[in-house]
């Protein structure tokens, strides 16, 4: 999946046998790049950086489970070599520390042994702009799949990179101890649906979707 949206290019790699959404932002004049969610195919995602010459300022993450950042750690040191220096990792809120600290542990579960645990340079907060690649990307604390789960908003480009909040046609899992479905739907009424219809959603799995569309349109919000 490649979008182009307002001079921002976004190339969408799926990752780890969760088919999990990692998303490539790059600004083409200047090839800064960030990386939203990495959860693993570290060599994967350094093979498509190196051959479109990118060099990755920032890492950022909407939540804390192990398809979602268990790469983080494997393509720093990748990058680290590459480009002479790490790039800074940017973490959700601090709320999902815990779960950044315990991926080896989650990914022991499925038998997977490449995936690290993973450290945050800095804790995003919500109604945080990140100032990367020359572009202002919104964050939104929308918790429920996870206590610190966040997304960021690219205003200008009208897309969200929703992680395991908003698919299309269903939300994330809270069948977790930590995670609580209402909390999770009324964080989605109350962020997400606030904006225009046309907004492209970018999801941690699966293909994208509109604000609009699930707006009218998902289950979890029309029943009956």
């Amino acid at each position: 999946m490649h979008f182009t949206f307002d001079g921002l290019q976004v190339r969408v790699v799926p990752v780890t046998p969760f088919r999990q959404n990692c998303s490539v932002l790059w600004n083409p004049e200047t090839a800064e790049t960030v990386v939203v969610d990495p959860g693993g195919d570290a060599d994967v995602l350094a093979q498509f950086l190196g051959q479109n010459n990118l060099t990755v300022s920032a890492i950022i993450l909407t939540h804390g489970h192990l398809d979602h950042a268990g790469g983080v750690a494997p393509l720093c040191r990748i990058l680290a070599e590459r480009q002479g220096k790490a790039p800074v990792v940017i973490g959700p809120d601090k709320r999902d520390e815990f779960l950044l600290s315990s991926i080896e542990k989650q990914a022991g579960h499925f038998g997977l042994s490449e995936l690290e645990n993973a450290t945050a340079d800095e804790y995003s907060e919500d109604g945080q702009v990140l100032d990367l690649i020359g572009r202002k990307l919104h964050v939104l604390h929308v918790p429920g799949h996870t206590p610190g789960h966040v997304v960021f908003i690219d205003h200008a480009a009208k897309i969200v990179f929703a992680g395991d909040t908003l698919f299309k046609g269903a939300v994330g899992r809270t069948d977790f101890a930590y995670a609580d479905e209402s909390l999770l739907l009324n964080s989605i009424r109350e962020k997400l649906f606030s904006l225009d219809d046309g907004y492209i959603v970018v999801p941690g799995h699966g293909g994208h979707t509109t604000v609009g569309s699930e707006r009218s349109g998902n289950p979890f919000f029309n029943a009956g």
